[in-house]
């Protein structure tokens, strides 16, 4: 048999053994989903006595990890769904949707008749139709006690001009899952992977949806080729072709009973349609080697499509996964992936510009007026570190350091000495502090972090500030909404 023949049997092996690992999670998760289901309907009782929209001035939302934050296609606003929240004995779940004006830098919470049930983890895409659209697909629902899930597979359209809800019953989607990625390209909305998880079981995808806008119809996407490993949050972004690129994500392996094993993956894939007309609907993968300073392995990072035709993701967790705990690395670093040019780099800040000049300018006078009259010396400042400490209820120290550049002490330096200097102190800007499942969107070139979480030791802490960064400029970061340490527990 030949090499092809070996692989396709390999491949029909692996289906296979999907398809037994799909029924045994089903038959499992289906008690554990039947228990939950009479808690989400308790709920849905609840939305279902809203019967008119409602839109107030707010705070800023609480905590949240894993909702969605989406850019309205033609208003300055960020629209922000779901999420989660634990406060160490029990998780919170939400449905609430809260409009962010990027103008007022105000919030509004929106009260929307028969929402989607409560979820996090799932999937969201913004489409221009009718004055824009917000589409909602899949994700999870955890009991307070957080041991068992409910993974949802239902579709979802926020119509954004008459605030209205409208659940889509289609067949032929995607069984229940989270973590899966979605992504709307040309008519239709493209979905990957995920994973589904019963208290003992779990399985991973790497099947691949589509769903026609026009039509309102599912279809189960063949591509030919060898593509991605199942897995779950990884980086999902459509070039201007209409092509679909996947990098990195997640997924675990049980090695030996009661025994899993993490995988961090750092593979690229392109899934593009073969041919044009009649032959549209046949994709085929391929894999990417893209060449530049690539992301280090993580998990829980956030994706965004930037200016310039390019993809990023932000943050992310790196675990080291030792027999009795696991010990995590958390990032707030950006990486960008240029479609073009199939090529990774790292966002760096440059430091705005205007302060170099000022500065320069202020050496200048005060190299002019020296002579007339005494300058009182201010003594040297380097940059100034701000540390945040948060008590919890045990006596747990949580520290927070963000580092704000001060003027630099002067000598007599080059001009290009100096100016390093300032690039180096500029660098060291506020910026948000490391976290993994923030929820990101860009609006006119700049992206908007918000939310996530961290943990220190064997605490978890969920945050709840909105910074804002201009990707053309890649300057420094604004903070929109300062992190409040009295709502960590």
């Amino acid at each position: 048999m030949g090499k092809k023949g070996k692989r396709e049997k390999k491949g029909k092996g692996a289906e296979k053994t999907a398809a037994k690992m799909e029924k045994k999670v089903s038959r499992r998760a289906k008690k554990e989903e039947e228990d939950l289901e009479a808690l989400i309907a308790e709920f849905q009782n609840l939305d279902a006595k809203k019967t008119q929209v409602i839109e107030s001035s707010c705070p800023p939302p609480s905590p949240r990890l894993n909702g969605s934050l989406s850019a309205h296609p033609e208003k300055d606003e960020l629209i922000l769904f779901g999420g989660e929240y634990f406060n160490g004995q029990k998780t919170y779940l939400y449905n609430e949707l809260y409009v962010y004006n990027i103008r007022k830098n105000s919030w509004s919470k929106v009260e929307i008749p028969n929402p989607p049930p409560r979820r996090c983890a799932h999937q969201a895409a913004v489409v221009p139709t009718a004055g824009g659209q917000l589409w909602v697909f899949g994700g999870e629902f955890a009991s307070p006690n957080g041991e068992q899930f409910y993974h949802y597979k239902d579709l979802w359209v926020l119509h954004l001009a008459t605030k209205t809800w409208e659940q889509i019953k289609a067949s032929g989607g995607p069984s229940g899952r989270s973590g899966h990625r979605m992504v709307a390209c040309k008519r239709q909305l493209i979905i990957f992977g995920g994973f589904h998880e019963s208290t003992r079981d779990y399985i991973y995808y790497n099947d691949v949806y589509a769903f026609n806008l026009d039509s309102f119809t599912w279809s189960k996407l063949a591509p030919s080729g060898i593509g991605p490993a199942p897995r779950s949050g990884c980086q999902m972004a459509t070039t201007p072709e209409g092509s679909i690129i996947i990098y990195g994500g997640y997924c675990k392996q049980r090695i030996k009973k009661d025994v899993d094993k993490g995988t961090l993956h750092t593979d690229m894939f392109l899934l593009k349609t073969e041919g044009a007309g009649k032959e549209e609907d046949k994709w085929a993968w391929s894999r990417l080697n893209p060449s530049g300073v690539k992301p280090t392995p993580r998990s829980g990072f956030s994706v965004a499509i930037g200016p310039n035709n390019r993809s990023l993701l932000f943050g992310g967790v790196h675990d080291e996964e030792e027999e009795e705990s696991i010990e995590g690395d958390f990032f707030n670093d950006i990486y960008f992936y240029d479609i073009g040019k199939n090529r990774w780099f790292p966002g760096q800040l440059k430091g705005p510009k205007s302060e170099k000049k000022k500065r320069r300018r202020g050496r200048q006078a005060e190299a002019e007026s020296a002579g007339d009259e005494e300058i009182e010396k201010q003594p040297p400042q380097g940059p100034v570190e701000i540390v945040k400490e948060v008590v919890a209820e045990d006596g747990t120290v949580m520290t927070i350091k963000q580092v704000i550049s001060g003027p630099a002490e002067e000598k007599e330096r080059s001009e290009s000495e100096e100016e390093e200097e300032e690039d180096r102190a500029l660098g060291q800007q506020v910026e948000p502090c490391p976290r993994s499942n923030a929820m990101l969107a860009v609006k006119h070139g700049v992206l908007y972090v918000y939310g996530g979480m961290f943990e220190v030791g064997d605490r978890q802490f969920t945050l709840s500030d909105l910074y804002s960064i201009d990707l053309h400029k890649m300057e420094e970061w604004k903070v929109l909404v300062d992190m409040d340490p009295s709502k960590l527990w």
